[in-house]
Formats: structure tokens, C-alpha cells, sequence
């Protein structure tokens, strides 16, 4: 295990997460737990934007879920190396499912960010791309740097779903950016949100 490589990975994490949701327009996008939920509010809180608060692991069960229930939408999942080893088993429902709108991205700094670092397996031999492969999904890739991510937009953006992408990022430690903490606000701004944007298409 090589618990600090990630330490020197050229991207960083919440430059790719501004490069994602750059000219994002009404895409629905779902934060996992913890860091990632906080660089996608770094990125700019929107209604549009569902970040998760706990329920490590679900991160990509609620996107495949909205993908299914708003087909017309584009649905992206951010989420870590951690929290998607937590909900593994949701790939090949991904697969099974195949929405052609939702894409999901592992921000894999090959950490456990919220309990103090530790290594997750991605540190040893554990391939998340790999993974999403064998079980089903007919897009995945690993991106390590800013020419790939910049090849790989497309297809997150707007490529036939479903799309996994694990993005290696630094190991770093940043300042938090929260968003709203109340569980019943963030679900009801988001169906409002919905609405309104169903209306005005």
C-alpha cells in the first residue's frame, strides 16, 4: 500500500469540481458526504445542487434513482474514493439500469477525508474504473491530469449514460465551504427547483 502517492497527484480537487460544473446550465447534480459535498458548494450553492449530510454510500443509488425519475435531465454524481467503496454494489444496478443521462465521478484522493486520512483500498490495488466496467457500464476511464479531464468533459457532460470517471486527486486539506445543514430545506429547494425548471422547458 502507498498510502501518500496521492500526495503529489497533479489535480486538485476543487479545480476539477469548477471545471465539472463550469456552464452547467440545469444539470442535477448530487454531492456525496463530506468533501466532495463541500466542493461542489465551494463551486457555487445552487438548488440545483442535492448535497448529501450521512448515508455514506448513497450517493450513487439517489442519482440513479433521479436519473430514472427525470430522464429529459442530466444528472451527475461527485462523490469520493470512500464513500463509493461504501456503496460498491450500486454499479451494477447503474449497469442494469443504464439511465443514458447520468455520469458519475469519484473524486479519489485514495483517503478516508473524514475520519483522519487513513488509506482507502484505491491506495493498494483497488480500480474503481475496473470495477465499473465488469459490472456493466459501457463508459469508464481514470483521469490523472488536466488533459484527460479536458478530453473527458464530453462524455461527462453529455456522452450516453451511464458514465463512471475516477478522477486521482491531491491528498490535501481544505477550508470547509458548507452547505445549508437542514435536511428538510435542502429537499424541498430542490423540488421547488425541479418544478421551476420543468415549468420554464
Amino acid at each position: 500500500m502507498r498510502p501518500d502517492r496521492s500526495e503529489a497527484y497533479p489535480l486538485h480537487r476543487r479545480e476539477v469540481v469548477q471545471s465539472l460544473l463550469a456552464e452547467r446550465g440545469d444539470m442535477l447534480v448530487v454531492a456525496g458526504l463530506g468533501a466532495p459535498a463541500w466542493d461542489v458548494t465551494a463551486a457555487g450553492d445552487t438548488p440545483l445542487n442535492f448535497p448529501l449530510w450521512g448515508a455514506m454510500g448513497g450517493a450513487v443509488p439517489l442519482g440513479l434513482g433521479l436519473a430514472l425519475a427525470q430522464p429529459s435531465r442530466r444528472v451527475l454524481v461527485i462523490t469520493g474514493d470512500g464513500e463509493m467503496l461504501m456503496g460498491i454494489g450500486s454499479l451494477a444496478t447503474v449497469a442494469l439500469q443504464a439511465p443514458g443521462n447520468l455520469a458519475i465521478v469519484v473524486l479519489d484522493n485514495e483517503r478516508y477525508g473524514e475520519t483522519g486520512m487513513q488509506a482507502t483500498h484505491n491506495a493498494a490495488e483497488t480500480d474503481l474504473a475496473a470495477v465499473a466496467a465488469a459490472s456493466g457500464i459501457p463508459v469508464s476511464g481514470v483521469i490523472r491530469n488536466e488533459t484527460e479531464l479536458v478530453a473527458a468533459l464530453p462524455q461527462i457532460h453529455d456522452g450516453k449514460g451511464p458514465v463512471f470517471f475516477n478522477i486521482k486527486i491531491r491528498a490535501e486539506t481544505l477550508p470547509l465551504v458548507l452547505p445549508p445543514k437542514d435536511g428538510e430545506l435542502l429537499g424541498d429547494r430542490f423540488r421547488r427547483a425541479l418544478s421551476e425548471s420543468d415549468r420554464q422547458s
